[in-house]
């Protein structure tokens, strides 16, 4: 599987800027799934705007963006607020994959960071589990920014089947070295390939830190093809790399931790 990694800025609360850049990139790039960062539809600082626009915005992105994916053609994920699937009124901050199916798969951010400069815990609600969905005839399973530094979210989708993890994030650049330890540890983990797409730019004083990367089963770090797309800022950077989807079910057996853990199940001290 070809997937193209659009390491970009958004524009902070344009909606339909963000997706004609979506389907911009869809339509230039040659594809099986393009991955888009967190909150890329909205962008990231917006405050009370998520309330006030933000179910709306995506509402109406979507079917755009589902255009393009079927002209290209191509899946893609893309990070977006959303209305909470549990609570009435409420909004989470979302993954949406939009593939072949009729209707686009959204997954839930699970943490939310409300330290330091980040406010999610204000304004979104938290989802209390994660699923699969299939691609391309295999399992996928998506995360968002903090979620990867919890293991029991990739654990709990790679009991659930995932042959590949897909993260997007929304991360400062001071937290772009802990990344990149961390994500090869859940491919190692969980012998499943892993794809990471953070975004760039500034928004109202945070530095986003990019370091887009996907790594194989063994916590290899893949090589990367340069994709040429038109710059909106100086940071973006949009690659390549090869999956192998087959790769887990061949890995599995030979580091066979999933098979382990559900036989042993961590203890807990009272």
């Amino acid at each position: 599987m070809r997937v193209v990694l659009a390491e970009l800025a958004p524009r902070p609360g344009e909606y339909a800027a963000n997706a004609a850049r979506v389907g911009a990139v869809l339509l230039s790039v040659r594809a099986d799934l393009v991955v888009f960062p967190e909150l890329f539809l909205s962008g990231y600082r917006i405050g009370d705007q998520f309330h006030r626009r933000a179910v709306e915005g995506t509402r109406v992105a979507l079917p755009q963006i589902a255009q393009a994916a079927r002209s290209a053609p191509t899946a893609v994920v893309v990070g977006a607020p959303t209305s909470s699937a549990e609570r009435a009124g409420e909004i989470q901050n979302s993954a949406i994959l939009v593939g072949p199916d009729p209707e686009p798969f959204v997954q839930g951010k699970r943490y939310l960071p409300t330290y330091g400069p980040f406010e999610e815990g204000s304004l979104f609600t938290p989802v209390h589990h994660s699923e699969t969905h299939p691609l391309a005839g295999h399992p996928v399973g998506l995360q968002i920014c903090y979620d990867a530094f919890f293991p029991e979210v990739s654990r709990e989708l790679a009991h659930r089947g995932a042959e590949l993890l897909v993260v997007i994030s929304a991360a400062p650049v001071t937290s772009r070295r802990l990344f990149e330890k961390v994500l090869p540890a859940r491919a190692v983990e969980n012998a499943s390939p892993v794809v990471y797409v953070n975004r760039v730019g500034v928004e109202d004083g945070i530095v986003f830190g990019g370091g887009s990367a996907a790594w194989d089963a063994r916590g290899e770090r893949l090589p990367e093809t340069v994709v040429p797309v038109e710059k909106t800022v100086e940071e973006d950077r949009v690659v390549a790399v090869e999956i192998d989807l087959t790769e887990a079910a061949r890995w599995r057996p030979f580091r066979p931790v999933l098979r382990d853990v559900s036989t042993h199940p961590p203890t807990h001290a009272p």
